[in-house]
């Protein structure tokens, strides 16, 4: 399991301040890759990554990494996922938040 971003620990205190379900951190949703979703309410298939780095050259903007990851996302909708994907500044604004909890309560599905 790799190491949790401090964006990820402030999307996981701002979901629970709200009060809504718990997802599964890194969870394992391909059958025979590694690969791992950030945040993940496996019942209903709907995973969420979290994109640090965005504005400072990160992995996830250099070719490579983002190839990597447009791999990634669209194996896990042909396994029937839906998935967000935030950037930092989403994150801290709350917007990530706001557009995950629509998400969840479209499906009817909070604590």
């Amino acid at each position: 399991m790799s190491k949790k971003s401090d964006l990820e620990t402030e999307f996981a205190y701002q979901i629970k301040v709200i009060g809504l379900a718990e997802p599964k951190r890194e969870y394992k949703f391909h059958p025979t890759r590694k690969w791992r979703l950030d945040f993940a309410w496996d019942e209903k298939k709907i995973g969420v990554e979290i994109q640090g780095g965005t504005y400072k050259g990160g992995r996830h903007t250099r070719a490579l990494g983002y190839r990597n990851d447009r791999e990634k996302i669209n194996n896990a909708i042909l396994l029937g996922w839906r998935i967000l994907e935030f950037t930092s500044d989403m994150v801290k604004s709350g917007e990530a938040l706001d557009i995950t909890e629509t998400l969840l309560k479209e499906q009817k599905w909070t604590n």
